[in-house]
């Protein structure tokens, strides 16, 4: 049995603290603000919630595809980055924001399309659909922002700079609070989503600003003007399958909500608070997955194989324990936080209710998170994308179906606890498993 080289072993654990200490401030920053959406738009009442709540699955599900082409392209920058050829990082970049804009911009347009039938879709009650769309509308015009400002932030931290996108995100969260005074009064539920959309707008280009003139490794030259199509290869062999899971994945997402839609306002919204609340708890996952990516992407680049996984398992370790501790703190904190983001006791009660169930899940979510941030950033996305699809579509909605009907919102949150624990324990087995560790990607 190998002993463990507490020497060696220290100052690795505190780079994984050094580089996820401003992730998980990002993560704090855009919970913060999705905190300030529910609480803001809460306040017009049950039925105001509950239109966002119904789209809100569609938007993660172009969200997805965004954060995929980010990834895509992330990950080559952090492999060059660790093999020091910062010129060949810099094509990333370059081809990267092309890309990634055309795809955003797509999205968009059929995002605005739409944005008219799909509450209806969606089985939402009629009172609620006009505000469905009209939030959706706005989310789709931001999904260019969006998606710019999902690549600047990869962009950066893969080069080891974590800390501009976190002060950037805490910026975004202030513009975002001025914006939505200003704007809810006037426009209620799509003020929420234009403020969102100009606070983002705002920081992207800032974004871009800093990662392409001021990055001393990543800034653009003029006389490096050149597009290869090896970029475009290794996007798709790593982008793609994490396109297909997070559109499947998000897919089954609108699923669910096709499923929680019928049993009215009360329990969409109390759904969607539930969700929003969670997110507290995860983004120390995030935040680590995204320290994880760098630190194994960089190390593979550097061809250091061993050391690679051995920053992923520490990752995978602080991850799992951060969130079982958030998990702790929420189950008892929960009620204080629905009394922030709605007044009516009703729906405070039944997203208390619901959360409380898949908090017992966290440890085994937090593990699937960063173990998937670690294997993205050695180029495994494939087989970590199979696991997530096979988990979500098959246990969760599988068991939602069976549970939504005689326990209600309550089945499908115990059918999701039941499935993140079981999604844990695949990608731990695939990050013990995985080939990538001891060869370069093909």
């Amino acid at each position: 049995m190998n002993r463990i080289n507490w020497t060696e072993l220290k100052p690795q654990i505190q780079q994984v603290g050094r580089l996820s200490l401003p992730a998980i401030l990002t993560q704090i920053t855009t919970i913060a603000m999705q905190y300030i959406d529910s609480a803001m738009v809460g306040a017009l009442g049950a039925n105001a919630s509950a239109a966002i709540g119904l789209v809100s699955s569609t938007t993660w599900l172009l969200s997805g595809t965004i954060y995929a082409v980010s990834a895509g392209f992330s990950v080559q920058v952090a492999h060059q980055i660790g093999g020091n050829h910062d010129k060949k990082a810099r094509d990333v970049v370059r081809h990267g924001i092309a890309s990634a804009l055309v795809v955003s911009a797509v999205l968009c347009l059929i995002g605005l399309l739409i944005s008219h039938p799909l509450p209806g879709w969606l089985g939402g009650a009629q009172e609620i659909r006009r505000n469905a769309t009209l939030y959706f509308m706005m989310f789709a015009i931001m999904l260019p922002f969006s998606q710019l400002n999902s690549l600047m932030s990869s962009f950066l931290q893969c080069s080891g700079d974590m800390v501009t996108p976190s002060i950037l995100n805490a910026v975004m969260c202030v513009l975002d609070i001025i914006f939505n005074a200003l704007l809810i009064p006037v426009f209620g539920v799509m003020g929420a989503g234009m403020g969102t959309m100009l606070a983002c707008a705002v920081i992207s280009l800032t974004g871009a600003w800093f990662c392409c003139v001021r990055n001393p490794r990543l800034r653009l030259r003029r006389k490096e003007k050149r597009f290869l199509i090896r970029n475009s290869e290794n996007c798709i062999q790593i982008g793609v399958p994490v396109a297909v899971q997070e559109i499947a994945m998000n897919s089954a997402m609108v699923a669910a909500t096709m499923l929680i839609a019928p049993l009215g306002s009360i329990a969409i919204a109390a759904n969607s608070f539930a969700v929003t609340a969670e997110g507290l708890c995860y983004m120390p996952g995030y935040g680590i997955g995204s320290a994880a990516t760098t630190l194994v992407g960089r190390s593979y680049g550097a061809g250091n194989y061993k050391l690679a996984k051995r920053y992923g398992n520490i990752c995978i370790a602080m991850g799992a324990v951060l969130m079982a501790i958030t998990g702790g703190l929420m189950m008892i904190f929960c009620p204080f936080v629905f009394s922030i983001l709605t007044p009516d006791p009703q729906v405070r009660s039944f997203a208390a209710e619901v959360l409380r169930i898949e908090l017992l899940a966290e440890p085994f979510f937090g593990a699937s998170i960063v173990a998937a941030g670690a294997l993205r950033g050695t180029g495994d996305t494939f087989v970590p994308s199979l696991l997530n699809l096979g988990s979500i579509w098959v246990i969760r909605l599988g068991l939602a179906v069976l549970l939504i009907t005689p326990l209600g919102l309550r089945g499908m949150w115990i059918a999701m606890a039941i499935e993140l624990c079981i999604r844990g324990l695949l990608l731990l087995y695939r990050q013990h498993t995985s080939k990538y560790y001891k060869l370069p990607a093909a």
